[in-house]
C-alpha cells in the first residue's frame, strides 16, 4: 500500500490528470472568475500601498506640508476600503468553492462506491477507501480553493512588481531581480526535502489512522487474546516513525526560513546602500527609495508562496489521481445499457417494468473461477433447482459454501454458462432487480446505527409499524426488543453493538422477512444463536420458507434434515447431492460429517447435564 502511494507521488506535474477535475469545477466557475479577478485588483492595491507612501513622504514629509493631505487621505482609505471589501468577497468565494467542491467528490465517491462490487471489497482495504473520501477530498479542495488562488494573485503581484521596479529605476530594478533567482532555487531545494519528509508524514499518518480504527474496531479481540502491549509496542513504533519525519521537516524548515530571510535582508541592505548613494546625488526621491526597500522586502514572500505551492500543487495531484482512481473503478458484474434502459439501476429503479420472481432457478453448464483466483471452483456444474424447492449447502469451514449463493446472487458472474431464474439468464434483468427479490440472512449480520424498529424496517421501507412488529414476532426477534429499556426504538449502537450476535441474527431475520422475497438465502444463520433461541426459530423458519426457493448454508447439519436438496461442498467442489435420507445411505462424506458431528453434539449435551 505503500509502496503504490510512493509511486504515484513520484508522477511528474499532469495537465490531463488535473484535466480530469474539470466537471467538479465547472459549478462553480462564477466563483472562480469572481476571486480571480478580485485577485488581480488585490495584487494591484498590494503594488500601489508602497507608491502611495512615496507620495506621502516626497509631498508631506520631505516638504513639511500638509497641503492636498485631505485628497491623498481619502483616495487611502477608499482604496482601503475597496480591498477590506474584496477580500471578504474572495475569501466567501474561496470558502464556497472549497465547501461544494468537498461535498461533491465525497458525494460522487461514496455514490460510486454503491455501485462496485462485492471483489473490489474484497481486495480493498477500507482505511484505503476512507482516506481516499476523506482525506484526499479534503486535500483537493483546499488545494483548488486557496493554492491555486494565492498562486494566481503572487504570479500578479511578481510579474507587475517587477514590471513597476524597472519603469521607475533600471538600475535598483537588477539588484533585487538578481537576488531572486538565488531565492527561487533555495526555495525548490528546501521544499523539494521538506516535501520529501512531509509525504512520509502523511503516509505513516494513514498507517496510523488504520491501526487506531482496528485498536478500537478490534477492542474485545485485543483484551480476550491479551495483546494490548503489543499494540501499544506497534502503534508507539508508528508514531515514533512519524515524530522523526516530522522532526526532519522542522529542522529543514528551521534552516531555510531563516535562510531566505537572511538573502532578503542582504538584498534590502543593497537596494538601501545603492539607493541611498542615489538619494544624496540627487538622483532619486526617498519617497521612490521607500518604494524599492518596501518591494524588496515583500518581493520575496510571493517567490517563495509561488515555489511552494508549485511543490503542493505536484503533491495534490496524488490525490487527485487516488480519488478518480477510485471514481473510474469499474464493477466488476455490469448490467448491459439495454438492460439498464428497461430497468433502471441502483438509484432510478423502473419498478414498472420489474417481473415477479416465481424462483425456478437452473445453472446451466457453469463454470466459475474467481476472479483472483488459478482454478476453477465449478466446472460444468449443471442444477435444476424448481421454484418452492428448499435447498442445503453443507460442508467443513472454508470448504466454499458460499459460492453458490454468490453467483446466485450475482455478485459474481460465471466465467462461462448461464444461471437461469423463470427461464431467463439473470443477466438479461437488472442486479438490483435480482437483489430485490432476495432475503438474506447473514452468518455475521450487520445492523446500522439506528433503533430496533428501524432496522428491521430496512427490509421493506414502506412497511408499517404494525408489519414491523409482525415480523419480528414471527422470528422472535420481539423478545429483543422488550429486553430493550425502549423497546422497538431503543437505540441499537453502532454496528448493533448493544445487542449479542445472535440478538442481531434475529433482526436480520426479521428484516429479510419483512421484505417478503421471492428466494432465501441463511448463510448459517442460526450459527450464533443458543440452541433455546434456535428451537423458536425452526418452526418459523419452516412456515416461511414454505412455498419460497430457499438455500442455507448450514453449520449444524441436524437443521437441514428436512431439506429437499442438500449439496455437499468440499474443497471448492460439489461432491454429493441428494437427500438427507438418501445421503445417509450413500455412506460417504456426508455420512461422515453427519455421525462425527452428532456423536460431538452428543457429547456436549451430555457434558452440560454434568
Amino acid at each position: 500500500m505503500a509502496a503504490y502511494e510512493e509511486q504515484e507521488y513520484s508522477k511528474p506535474f499532469s495537465f490531463r490528470i488535473w484535466a480530469k477535475m474539470i466537471p467538479f469545477f465547472k459549478p462553480y466557475k462564477r466563483y472562480f472568475l469572481t476571486t480571480m479577478g478580485l485577485n488581480i485588483f488585490l495584487a494591484g492595491v498590494d503594488i500601489l500601498v508602497p507608491l502611495f507612501q512615496s507620495y506621502a513622504i516626497d509631498h508631506f514629509i520631505v516638504q513639511d506640508s500638509l497641503d492636498g493631505l485631505g485628497s491623498f487621505a481619502l483616495i487611502y482609505v477608499l482604496m482601503i476600503a475597496l480591498q477590506t471589501v474584496s477580500v471578504y468577497i474572495s475569501v466567501h468565494a474561496a470558502i464556497t468553492i472549497e465547501m461544494n467542491l468537498g461535498r461533491d467528490l465525497k458525494w460522487a465517491q461514496f455514490e460510486h462506491l454503491q455501485t462496485l462490487s462485492f471483489s473490489y471489497y474484497n481486495t480493498t482495504p477500507v482505511g484505503y477507501i476512507h482516506a481516499r473520501v476523506m482525506s484526499d477530498t479534503l486535500r483537493i479542495a483546499s488545494m483548488v480553493a486557496w493554492g491555486l488562488v494565492d498562486m494566481f494573485w503572487a504570479f500578479v503581484y511578481v510579474v507587475a512588481v517587477f514590471g513597476v521596479m524597472l519603469f521607475l529605476n533600471v538600475k535598483l530594478a537588477l539588484i533585487i531581480m538578481l537576488v531572486v533567482p538565488g531565492i527561487a532555487f533555495l526555495t525548490v531545494y528546501f521544499q523539494n526535502r521538506i516535501l520529501h519528509w512531509n509525504r512520509k508524514v502523511r503516509r505513516i499518518n494513514s498507517q496510523i489512522t488504520s491501526a487506531y480504527n482496528e485498536g478500537i474496531t478490534g477492542v474485545k479481540t485485543s483484551k480476550s487474546m491479551v495483546i494490548e502491549k503489543d499494540n501499544d509496542r506497534e502503534f508507539f513504533s508508528k508514531t515514533a516513525q512519524m515524530h522523526q519525519a516530522a522532526s526532519r521537516s522542522a529542522k529543514l524548515n528551521a534552516v531555510y526560513i531563516p535562510t531566505i530571510l537572511f538573502f532578503s535582508s542582504v538584498a534590502s541592505a543593497i537596494v538601501l546602500a545603492k539607493g541611498g548613494r542615489m538619494v544624496q546625488e540627487d538622483l532619486m526621491q526617498i519617497g521612490m527609495l521607500s518604494v524599492f526597500i518596501s518591494y524588496a522586502v515583500i518581493l520575496f514572500e510571493p517567490v517563495q508562496q509561488l515555489a511552494r505551492l508549485l511543490s503542493d500543487l505536484i503533491s495534490c495531484q496524488a490525490n487527485i489521481e487516488r480519488v478518480m482512481d477510485l471514481l473510474e473503478q469499474k464493477p466488476g458484474v455490469m448490467d448491459r445499457e439495454d438492460v439498464i434502459q428497461r430497468y433502471g439501476d441502483n438509484f432510478t429503479a423502473k419498478k414498472e417494468n420489474w417481473e415477479r420472481i416465481r424462483g425456478d432457478i437452473e445453472f446451466e453448464d457453469v463454470s466459475f473461477m474467481y476472479p483472483d483466483g488459478k482454478e476453477y471452483v465449478l466446472e460444468h456444474f449443471n442444477l435444476h433447482i424448481p421454484e418452492g424447492m428448499n435447498v442445503a449447502i453443507v460442508g467443513e469451514t472454508g470448504a466454499g459454501k458460499s459460492t453458490l449463493v454468490n453467483l446466485l446472487g450475482r455478485f459474481f458472474e460465471p466465467t462461462s454458462g448461464r444461471i437461469l431464474i423463470d427461464g431467463v439468464d439473470y443477466r438479461e434483468r437488472s442486479q438490483l432487480w435480482l437483489h430485490s427479490q432476495i432475503g438474506y440472512v447473514l452468518q455475521n449480520p450487520h445492523l446500522f446505527s439506528g433503533t430496533v424498529r428501524e432496522n428491521i424496517r430496512y427490509g421493506r421501507l414502506d412497511a408499517t409499524d404494525s408489519e414491523v412488529e409482525e415480523a419480528a414476532r414471527q422470528v422472535s426477534a420481539d423478545v429483543v426488543a422488550a429486553k430493550l429499556e425502549d423497546g422497538y426504538e431503543s437505540n441499537v449502537g453502532e454496528s448493533g453493538g448493544r445487542l449479542s450476535v445472535g440478538e442481531k441474527q434475529l433482526i436480520s431475520f426479521a428484516r429479510a422477512i419483512l421484505a417478503d422475497p421471492a428466494i432465501f438465502v441463511l448463510d448459517e444463520a442460526t450459527s450464533s444463536i443458543d440452541t433455546k433461541t434456535e428451537q423458536l426459530i425452526q418452526k418459523a423458519v419452516g412456515r416461511l420458507l414454505k412455498g419460497h426457493t430457499s438455500f442455507v448454508i448450514a453449520h449444524r447439519l441436524s437443521t437441514i434434515r428436512q431439506a429437499d436438496l442438500i449439496l455437499v461442498v468440499k474443497d471448492g467442489k460439489i461432491i454429493e447431492r441428494g437427500s438427507h435420507q438418501e445421503l445417509l445411505g450413500q455412506g460417504g462424506y456426508y455420512s461422515e460429517l453427519y455421525f462425527r458431528q452428532f456423536e460431538e453434539e452428543a457429547a456436549m449435551s451430555l457434558f452440560a447435564e454434568k
